[in-house]
């Protein structure tokens, strides 16, 4: 089991319970769609998932280890064993593609031996070996994606969590972003993805749990987006 919640909830200072006895339980390699409509609660797990903010009530396990108990000195630890891509794709705008990249080791004290093995695969794997030299506003929106996505996977996370990250794409570029995800999840990585694009969620025919008000509303094995 890579991920469990168990008969999690959280409620917020202004009194909104964003997450009402969720349970869940996401498999090792798995592909998982979280859907629903905005202020559902889909934010709310992904932040507890990084240990962002802490449940009120309920156990958290990520590779067997319940992170509501992690001691603050744990949390960096845990956060090197998941990848995170973002709408915002939160690249370094003087760096180049490589360096982007790169830096995501660097601050893990990756050698510069490792940096200079591992950069050019994932790279490749992203299909961005050739712009490389060039700097995030030489690239496409889905090509910058791309870098975010290789940055999150070159430590070689067990899970890549991906929230909205085709918000900001149109469709072509966005299924560009979906078969480098796919092919990440080929290779054994737990993808979760938080999304509202409903072609995709219902071409892709993945597992599809929909979170509405703080509750799972459904959990179908080879599902779509839905109503």
């Amino acid at each position: 089991m890579m991920i469990e919640l168990v008969n999690v909830s959280k409620t917020f200072n202004n009194g909104h319970k964003a997450l009402k006895n969720i349970n869940i339980k996401i498999d090792n390699g798995e592909f998982v769609f979280l859907v629903g409509p905005s202020g559902a609660g889909k934010s709310t797990l992904i932040k507890l998932l990084l240990k962002e903010i802490d449940p009120d009530d309920g156990k958290i396990i990520i590779n067997g280890k319940d992170v509501t108990k992690l001691k603050r000195r744990e949390i960096p630890y845990l956060r090197r064993s998941i990848g995170v891509v973002f709408q915002d794709f939160r690249l370094l705008p003087d760096k180049t593609v490589y360096e982007n990249v790169a830096f995501a080791m660097e601050v893990t004290e990756a050698s510069p031996k490792d940096i200079r093995r591992q950069v050019p695969i994932v790279l490749s794997l992203v299909g961005l070996s050739k712009k490389a030299n060039l700097y995030p506003n030489q690239l496409s929106g889905g090509e910058q994606q791309r870098v975010s996505l290789a940055r999150a996977i070159v430590n070689g996370p067990s899970i890549l969590i991906a929230d909205e990250p085709t918000g900001n794409l149109d469709p072509d570029t966005s299924w560009e972003v979906m078969k480098s995800l796919n092919e990440i999840n080929h290779r054994g990585t737990t993808v979760l993805m938080a999304t509202h694009a409903k072609d995709i969620v219902n071409a892709m025919k993945k597992r599809v749990i929909a979170i509405e008000d703080g509750t799972i509303t459904r959990d179908d094995m080879k599902g779509g987006y839905g109503i």
